[in-house]
């Protein structure tokens, strides 16, 4: 039956409760003049729905992501047109090779004036065509509520992913009498009994199979009962690129992340693997060491690729069983379905797991910061629920080794690499789960991306702690000169501020770590400051990576 419809609005009002019935209650961006009419329906739903005003689109739109991320609901950008829609652009992409729930909201010149090249105009769709799922401009008043169901169902379905619509000045400042719609449905495919017979079939006659569990679209309990599953069989998991949450790291069935700097034992299991179930993750290039550990089309394990997008089933590798399916739904098809476990899995999946443990060990490395004996102490003080984030960049190698996740949902970081992630998906997370302890791990490089982020935590009272690993260099891209062109590093230094004066100039808690000693007690009093905190790591340049010096590097390419 049709909703009666409301009195008159201007576009932005109409479009503010939108989102409201949408089910949002937070939206992040910087406010621009190309849409004040949304911003002024804003204020009248603030009650409901929280604005962040941030320092920089790009920082907002992480933190949209972020959000998205970590509710699984899509994060909502606020951007103003040209500038503001080509700054939060990196959050879009982040978004789309994430699999991340995202709506963008840009602002647009008024149709009269379309197609002159007017004041900052950019055609949304050629702009964001290639990484975002949906892109549209809308250009009638009365079709405000449609575009944002169609925008919330297309984030929300199959793949998940970003949609942009385009707000011309002109139809956000007109009124119109129209009809609200209500609240998206998120549908998601389930599995055959004809496909989970022959995926029983292809188990029971494996004798090294692994699970690969990744990507987005997972819920609490899916991955609580696919663990418990795996445990029941004997089966071990490891997980894609940046995806370690996924699956209780204490699980005896965990066998480590695959990604940058995989543990080279877990990479020959999986060449060695006859079956790989492969739930959820994409296989792109970081989570198979560039296609190498299966073969370009066809794998010489079988595979058995679930996944929630159909259009990404076969896309790379040729699946010997493809199953289109919502993450929940496949589970629950799994549990139902009668396995007998081969009895060697068990302990296959002890030495993988033993394997794992010993990689996760801190080594010894230059200077008198040890950042991994760092990590894993955050690794055994912080609670279960806590949010780690990161950004991009060596300094993550440390992360993914020696912090074991516990928590769903406990770990932003972005998989398409993208540098400043880091501060401004933790803010996010802590305005959104002010009871949650949330962690920045952030780079020296990858912090001054967004450093400036630090004026909206303090702003809205953004209470979590930043690590910033400062070793002065833009530390991946140097490995990677002194591995290819040894001795002839250019553009890779970095002359940086004192960052705990930095952070104190803000009005945040400031704290500099020159010692492993010093950091327990630096944190404690990060933590108990009553204001957003930022804690430098001055660590030395030669600890390039967990386990290689920057020298060492050098003299193995022949510097």
């Amino acid at each position: 039956m049709k909703k009666p419809e409301l009195g008159m609005r201007h576009g932005g009002r109409i479009l503010a409760d939108a989102l409201v019935g949408q089910g949002v209650t937070m939206a992040f961006g910087v406010p621009g003049e190309s849409y004040l009419p949304l911003l002024d329906g804003l204020h009248d739903v603030r009650d409901r729905l929280a604005f962040v005003s941030c320092r920089h689109e790009g920082g907002a739109a992480y933190m949209a992501e972020a959000y998205g991320k970590l509710t699984g609901r899509p994060g909502v950008l606020l951007v103003t047109r040209g500038p503001g829609a080509t700054n939060g652009a990196v959050g879009v992409h982040t978004a789309f090779q994430d699999s991340t729930p995202m709506v963008v909201l840009v602002g647009q010149v008024g149709n009269a004036m379309a197609e002159r090249e007017a004041f900052q105009e950019i055609d949304y769709r050629r702009m964001f065509g290639p990484m975002a799922k949906w892109v549209a401009q809308i250009d009638r008043i009365d079709r405000i509520p449609e575009f944002v169901s169609r925008a919330f169902h297309t984030a929300m379905a199959g793949r998940p992913g970003p949609v942009v619509l385009a707000l011309p000045e002109d139809v956000l400042f007109s009124e119109a009498s129209v009809a609200d719609v209500g609240h998206h449905h998120v549908v998601r495919a389930a599995p055959t009994a004809q496909a989970m017979g022959q995926l029983a079939t292809i188990l029971e006659s494996a004798q090294r199979p692994l699970l690969i569990v990744g990507g987005s679209g997972w819920d609490r309990p899916a991955r609580r009962r696919l663990q418990t599953w795996a445990e029941a069989n004997g089966l071990p998991i490891c997980t894609s690129f940046r995806c370690q949450d996924l699956v209780d790291n204490d699980s005896p069935c965990y066998v480590g992340d695959m990604g940058i700097a995989i543990n080279p034992q877990l990479a020959q299991r999986i060449k060695e693997a006859d079956v790989l179930l492969v739930i959820g993750a994409r296989l792109g290039e970081m989570t198979t060491q560039g296609y190498t550990l299966l073969e370009v089309p066809h794998p010489r394990q079988r595979l058995v690729h679930v996944h929630v997008g159909a259009e990404e089933i076969g896309k790379v590798y040729f699946p010997e069983l493809a199953i289109n399916s919502g993450y929940p739904e496949f589970i629950a098809a799994l549990e139902s379905t009668s396995l007998r476990a081969n009895a060697q899995w068990g302990g296959q999946t002890a030495a993988a797991r033993a394997d794992y443990l010993e990689w996760s060990v801190p080594r010894r490395m230059p200077g008198d910061v040890q950042y991994g004996e760092i990590v894993r102490w955050l690794s055994d003080q912080l609670p279960d629920d806590a949010v780690l984030t990161t950004g991009a960049g060596n300094f993550t190698g440390w992360v993914h080794r020696h912090f074991a996740f516990t928590g769903s949902r406990s770990q932003l970081a972005p998989t398409n690499g993208s540098m400043g992630y880091s501060y401004c998906s933790a803010l996010a997370a802590k305005l959104l789960a002010p009871e949650r302890t949330v962690v920045a791990v952030c780079g020296d490089g990858d912090f001054l991306m967004n450093g400036q982020e630090i004026a909206t935590a303090v702003q809205h009272g953004a209470q979590f702690v930043a690590l910033v690993v400062n070793n002065g260099l833009y530390g991946s891209i140097r490995m990677h000169q002194e591995r290819h062109y040894p001795g002839r590093a250019i553009g890779t230094a970095l002359h940086n501020p004192d960052f705990a004066a930095y952070a104190r100039a803000f009005g945040a808690h400031g704290e500099t770590v020159e010692r492993t000693q010093e950091f327990a007690p630096a944190y404690e009093r990060a933590r108990n400051s009553g204001k957003p905190a930022l804690i430098e790591l001055r660590v030395d340049p030669e600890a390039i990576t967990p386990s290689m010096t920057l020298s060492g590097i050098n003299g193995a390419f022949g510097g």
